[in-house]
């Protein structure tokens, strides 16, 4: 081999060997972006409507608009009404609400959350309203990038001299902007 040979091969394995480490150093990682965004959600469900004299078993509907922060953090405000179809008691509520989601890299994600408002019932010994608070928890299932659906639990109270309060299972929609 003559030194004209043996200096291309030379530097064709130089170029081999370093191609990769070049490679590697030319790329750049995309920014990672966390979707926030604006949402309405609509509930439907079942209330065990208890109070210090009563224990109904009540219709529940209620509805509200949130805002998604990061892939863990959300908020909302939501109005509920327990007591849809019946005369004898009712309890509503207008929550703040702040939620912690649990990524699962799946369809599925498990939450749990905490509210505070003002609530108002209507019971057999009379109306009560104050200060009222919840605690939730649950699983939203993505059915499309901006569609999902939730199936979840929530302890209602209202913090008043005869105590309200409701257990209830709700499932519903939540549409994302």
């Amino acid at each position: 081999m003559n030194k004209l040979t043996k200096a291309l091969l030379g530097l064709g394995l130089l170029a081999g060997a370093t191609a990769p480490a070049l490679a590697a150093d030319a790329y750049a990682p995309e920014a990672v972006v966390s979707e926030t965004s604006f949402y309405l959600r609509g509930d439907l469900g079942w209330s065990w409507l208890g109070t210090d004299g009563d224990n109904e078993s009540v219709a529940v509907i209620g509805g509200g608009v949130g805002y998604q922060f990061n892939d863990n953090l959300r908020t909302d405000l939501r109005g509920d009404y327990a007591g849809v179809g019946n005369d004898d008691v009712s309890f509503g509520s207008v929550l703040a609400n702040v939620y912690f989601d649990i990524p699962t890299e799946t369809i599925f994600t498990p939450y749990i959350g905490a509210g505070l408002g003002y609530g108002w019932a209507e019971t057999s010994t009379g109306e009560q309203n104050g200060v009222a608070f919840a605690g939730m928890a649950g699983v939203e299932v993505n059915l499309t990038d901006n569609l999902s659906a939730d199936v979840g639990y929530r302890y209602r109270q209202i913090l008043s001299d005869d105590t309200v309060h409701d257990n209830e299972a709700l499932v519903g929609l939540r549409y994302s902007f």
